[in-house]
């Protein structure tokens, strides 16, 4: 075991000051790995091992060397998450009177470069639905009703690909007694919520996505529902919004390869952004209604970022409520017309 006043005892002492906080896994994971990467660094220039570093091994100077040698094999954002990793540690270093002060300051990052996120315009959008209302004929596992469900959901809600695989049937609400507006629970990154509506358009189409789900899958009705009531009772509460052919919850990857086939039937695959599939929904959904002039504070809200500057490469617009917000979006204009 290292010592209690070694750096690698006082990480491990972070990781339990951070666990009250809920991290994820994978959050964990880069903790570690930044620790590492910067401590072997540290190591080599005092020539001992990592388990042997005292935390006075943490000064300016000592800490620009190691982060100058890291640069030296990374890309500019593993460099920036590195560094905050290890800007927190220090804080926390600092705040129980481990080291004098926070040295990160006099540590250079790289800057966020500020780029405009890609989207589709109105016409690559009206090309994409008209796609969708088109049969996938050559496709065998193709299900047109799911794929428009998926499609229509990102494009008018901004969610991520990891919100739309959790989503549940009793994540949306009703509003009101029509049924037809209803608002959704989405549960964002770090297990942060937000709420989102669907006006009656999207709600329509998810509607006519469950029936079909109940014709392909019978046997996911509840025992006791009637054949004649809406989807929306006959399924759990519980039960997954989209699923996949085996009728399980669906997959990322089944997600990520329905929309780009959808893309390239539509003729636009090559507008996107790399690497872009349902986030280059999200990018669109919010461009859409920057240029509605939504203001940052509810475009923050509805995509649920932590950091005005990342909405602010959207919007600098005028201020509306959120569901009037998301009601402006044109994609709501072109259902009407298919």
């Amino acid at each position: 075991m290292p010592a209690t006043d070694s750096l690698t005892a006082r990480f491990e002492e972070f990781l339990v000051f951070r666990s009250t906080g809920k991290p994820s896994p994978a959050t964990v994971k880069a903790y570690q790995q930044d620790f590492d990467a910067i401590a072997s660094r540290l190591a080599d220039m005092a020539g001992t091992s990592v388990g042997e570093l005292a935390c006075t091994v943490v000064d300016k100077d000592r800490m620009r060397g190691a982060f100058a040698g890291y640069a030296e094999s990374h890309s500019a954002a593993s460099i920036r998450r590195c560094w905050s990793t290890w800007n927190t540690l220090c804080d926390y270093l600092f705040t129980a009177d481990i080291i004098l002060a926070n040295p990160m300051s006099a540590v250079l990052r790289p800057k966020i470069p500020k780029t405009v996120p890609k989207s589709f315009d109105n016409n690559a959008v009206q090309r994409l639905m008209e796609a969708l209302m088109e049969p996938d004929e050559a496709n065998a596992r193709a299900w047109q009703e799911r794929d428009f469900a998926i499609i229509l959901t990102a494009l008018l809600t901004g969610c991520r690909l990891s919100e739309l695989v959790v989503m549940n049937i009793g994540d949306l609400r009703d509003t009101d007694d029509t049924g037809r507006v209803k608002a959704i629970m989405v549960h964002g990154k770090g297990n942060k919520q937000r709420v989102l509506t669907a006006e009656a358009g999207l709600v329509d189409v998810l509607t006519g996505y469950l029936e079909s789900r109940l014709v392909r899958f019978p046997g996911a009705a509840k025992r006791r529902s009637s054949p004649t009531a809406s989807p929306w009772h006959r399924l759990r509460a519980t039960d997954p919004l989209f699923v996949g052919p085996d009728g399980e919850r669906i997959t990322g990857p089944t997600i990520q390869y329905r929309v780009e086939r959808a893309y390239r039937r539509a003729g636009i695959n090559g507008q996107r952004a790399k690497g872009a599939l349902v986030h280059q929904l999200r990018h669109t959904f919010a461009t859409s209604l920057a240029d509605s002039d939504v203001n940052v504070y509810t475009l923050m809200r509805l995509l649920g970022h932590e950091s005005m500057t990342t909405t602010q490469r959207y919007t600098q617009g005028a201020g509306k409520e959120t569901r009037a917000a998301a009601a402006t979006n044109p994609v709501y204009g072109m259902i009407s017309t298919l």
